[in-house]
């Protein structure tokens, strides 16, 4: 019988890693743990097949959930600036059914809302219900909200930007 970490190694030698990812976050949802760190193990076996893409993805989850909301949003008015696209009101407020909600990025005339979403904040479950109740209002009331991650800024922002030069079209 093999602990987490070290089937997690094993994995890492067979597995793509977009399947690597897919197995790691599933054991973060079951919050699955091990005496013996997989941090461990990495040093104890660094040249072992698999461990590059390992450590590889274990570093992008730490730095991701380690970014702060400022750096979030200095990244995506970066990305912004570099396009024709118009600015959006930040950390402007929406009212809808009584409430009001700070949303970070706003295109009032076209009802379009981003919220930026790190792993600070956003990571955990009360946060994350919270989030869906405010996404469900504010979509009732009509407004489109979508969500941006700091990975998807970083990895893919040529994307990110094509989306929403599609929503702010409309």
């Amino acid at each position: 019988m093999t602990g987490l970490s070290r089937t997690l190694l094993d994995l890492a030698s067979i597995l793509s890693r977009e399947r690597l990812e897919a197995v790691l976050n599933e054991a973060e949802v079951l919050g699955l743990t091990d005496h013996i760190p997989v941090h461990t193990l990495l040093e104890r076996y660094p040249r072992r097949p698999g461990t590059v893409t390992l450590r590889a993805i274990l570093d992008d989850a730490r730095r991701a959930r380690g970014v702060t909301r400022q750096e979030l949003e200095r990244r995506f008015a970066r990305v912004l600036a570099a396009t024709d696209l118009p600015r959006p009101h930040r950390n402007a407020d929406v009212a809808v059914a009584g409430r009001f909600f700070e949303v970070d990025c706003l295109w009032r005339a076209q009802r379009l809302i981003v919220e930026l979403d790190g792993g600070y904040v956003h990571g955990t479950w009360r946060t994350s219900e919270r989030d869906r109740e405010r996404d469900r209002l504010l979509i009732a009331d009509g407004w489109r909200v979508i969500r941006v991650t700091w990975r998807q800024l970083r990895d893919d922002a040529p994307a990110v930007v094509a989306d929403l030069r599609r929503m702010l079209r409309q």
